[in-house]
């Protein structure tokens, strides 16, 4: 029995082997012709494999330098793209730089304390102003993300002089916005909403506009269904 452990390793491993041996195949092929016919069979082959990649940004272009990575780039044949270098491809990338500074007060954010940073900076007094409005109402929208329990505007005040080393303040009677309690919330009944219209109760003959008991039958002595009062149907 031939294991897998004995075969030649895969280089893309999410191809599979039979992939792998299909365009390993492709370099056998001496009809150059015949051979870009079955690299484009492999490539189709490979697309099929992965229809979620149809989503992504020049697809085409990833499966030919995967083609040409599991052939070590010696397929010779007439490539629709122009191949990623091996050297790009084995090239490391850049460490991203992760930043060192610490965040004051955590549940704000640092987004936070760069809003209140350009605000410091801001020179007109009404865009200032309105700024620190907004950085004030955000500020308490997080505070209750992290804590559930009711926060006050003062706790806010506070925390917003804190961050922005006394420069920006809110006067004391300025109330900010409530976000403890969801607004427009729906009710649980509405008159507006057909689910819950309150159906007409009958019983016995409909009055007629003197008080008087109707009579369901005309003066033919036949039954009259026009003074029924209908029923509403409830909506789905």
């Amino acid at each position: 029995m031939e294991y897998n452990t004995t075969k030649e390793k895969l280089i893309l491993p999410e191809y599979g082997r039979n992939i792998q041996c299909m365009a390993q195949h492709c370099m056998t092929i001496e009809d150059r012709a015949q051979r870009n016919r079955a690299a484009n069979e492999v490539v189709n082959i490979m697309a099929n494999m992965f229809p979620y990649l149809r989503e992504v940004r020049d697809y085409k272009h990833k499966l030919w330098d995967h083609l040409a990575v599991m052939t070590n780039f010696k397929l010779d044949v007439d490539y629709p793209f122009e191949i990623t270098q091996p050297e790009v491809l084995s090239a490391k990338k850049a460490r991203l730089p992760y930043t060192s500074n610490k965040i004051k007060i955590r549940h704000y954010g640092r987004t936070t304390e760069r809003m209140i940073d350009r605000a410091i900076e801001l020179s007109d007094s009404a865009e200032k102003k309105a700024m620190v409005m907004h950085i004030a109402n955000n500020m308490k929208k997080q505070y209750l993300a992290w804590n559930k329990n009711s926060v006050t505007d003062a706790i806010i005040k506070k925390d917003l002089e804190l961050l922005s080393k006394g420069q920006l303040s809110i006067a004391e009677e300025t109330r900010l916005s409530n976000y403890s309690q969801p607004t427009n919330a729906p009710t649980a009944q509405s008159n507006n909403n057909p689910r819950y219209v309150k159906r007409p109760s009958y019983s016995g003959s409909p009055s007629n506009n003197n008080g008087q008991s109707g009579n369901n039958m005309n003066n033919n002595g036949q039954s009259n269904n026009n003074n029924r009062p209908k029923y509403y149907k409830k909506h789905k």
